[in-house]
């Protein structure tokens, strides 16, 4: 009998995507694995524990985690899951491990061997695994979704003999790929939209698909990019500048749609409250950042909160999780795509390379260690772990500054190098 694969069903409140799909079920035995998919597990995302089981799988439930070899997870687990899991086996998530030093050490406490798909490098063979990406393209589009609910008049232009009916104004606030498709759904919606980022690169792209492009085009913006394709933290000086240009142009917008994040810090704070003042009654904000503090004043997680002025401010929490039934295809792929590069293809096993360049970016824990340098140091400090009895040696490079190699021509729009999908 081959290893088994775990796919349980998240416990986070608010979570309803799955680690996997019926079609990377399939693709999984025909690696060699047995699947154990927790029953309910995909009901959030419209999958069918019949549809799990035609694809191969054996529907059974939580405490069948402690047979897995490996976990397919969307969210890191959490301690009381970690219980339920046999030392040695590997976790694949999503882990968000900034500012989460004690669950992280838990994990290296637990045994298993953990790998954080967002820290995937941007490189060409690792394009299909990029769940920053395909997370981020579809919060981008339900963004705007989000704004056109919650705005009470109509998006695009409209000719009538009983009058015109003027476009909405649209402004795109982090042209990352979250902020790209944003851009692409606002225009296809027929609003007049423009965006800004400190990217110089973000400038054709928003070009390119018919958006005006607003920044301070200084000397500071020009160097404004990470190896990795990045955003980087601009000075004060920069911030007061591209706030000054913007506050006027936010007065005008009927909408705006906020996607700034920088890995491991909290979100800038773009939008003022004076900007949001400014703004005409029925005004819509949408703040993609909500969970690391938000780019919008005001804004509060998981609310969407009216001013005194009559604007909206929206604060959806997994806004991914809001079209579930497409994100978790498209999670599920990237999570089969970067598993596939780690089974021996002869004996059908979980063979871990810990010198390839995937391993050495995405993995957080292993042998009872905290192995990534960019948390390993700050968990060594607060809190201790079992000591292994060896550990190969490894040189990881945290997903921000690996530099990206170029990548394969696709349609659609262009996919930047972004902070958490610039989201």
């Amino acid at each position: 009998m081959g290893q088994t694969v775990f796919v349980p069903k998240e416990i986070e409140a608010g979570e309803p995507r799955v680690g996997a799909s019926p079609d990377t079920v399939k693709r999984l035995v025909g690696l060699g694995f047995e699947i154990i998919v927790e029953a309910g597990a995909g009901l959030g995302s419209r999958i069918t524990d019949d549809e799990f089981a035609k694809a191969g799988a054996a529907i059974g439930k939580a405490s069948d985690a402690g047979r897995a070899d490996l976990v397919l997870k969307v969210r890191r687990p959490t301690e009381a899951e970690l219980k339920g899991y046999k030392s040695g086996a590997a976790v694949i998530a999503t882990m968000d491990p900034y500012g989460n030093d004690a669950a992280v050490a838990a994990m290296a406490r637990a045994g298993v061997t953990a790998f954080a798909m967002e820290f995937m490098p941007r490189i060409s063979r690792a394009q299909v695994m990029d769940v920053l990406s395909s997370q981020a393209n579809l919060a981008g589009y339900q963004a705007v979704i989000d704004a056109a609910a919650e705005y009470d008049r109509a998006l695009p232009m409209m000719m009538t003999a009983a009058g015109t009916v003027p476009a909405a104004k649209v402004f795109i606030m982090g042209v990352g790929v979250a902020g790209l498709q944003a851009i692409a759904t606002a225009r296809r919606m027929g609003a007049v939209v423009t965006a800004t980022d400190v990217r110089p690169a973000a400038k054709e792209q928003v070009a390119s698909l018919g958006a005006k492009f607003l920044a301070v085009e200084d000397e500071e913006f020009k160097a404004a990019e990470t190896a990795g394709g990045y955003a980087k933290e601009m000075s004060k000086e920069y911030q007061a500048k591209q706030a000054a240009l913007t506050a006027e142009h936010i007065a005008k917008q009927d909408i705006v749609i906020t996607t700034a994040l920088i890995p491991g810090r909290p979100a800038p704070k773009l939008v003022s409250a004076a900007m949001v003042a400014s703004m005409k009654p029925g005004s819509v904000l949408v703040d993609l950042a909500v969970e690391r503090g938000g780019n919008v004043e005001g804004a509060q997680a998981g609310k969407v909160v009216t001013t005194a002025n009559g604007v909206k401010i929206v604060g959806h929490l997994n806004v991914p999780g809001r079209v579930a039934a497409s994100a978790s295809l498209l999670y599920a792929k990237n999570l089969y795509a970067f598993l596939e590069t780690m089974v021996d293809k002869t004996t059908k096993v979980l063979a871990i390379n810990r010198d390839d360049e995937l391993v050495k970016a995405t993995m957080l824990t292993d042998a009872g260690r905290v192995v990534h340098p960019a948390f390993a140091k700050a968990v060594a400090l607060g809190a201790p772990v079992v000591e292994p009895a060896a550990i190969p040696a490894t040189t990881l490079v945290a997903e921000a500054e690996a530099a990206p190699e170029k990548p394969a021509k696709k349609s659609g729009p262009k996919k930047p190098g972004t902070a958490k999908g610039s989201v």
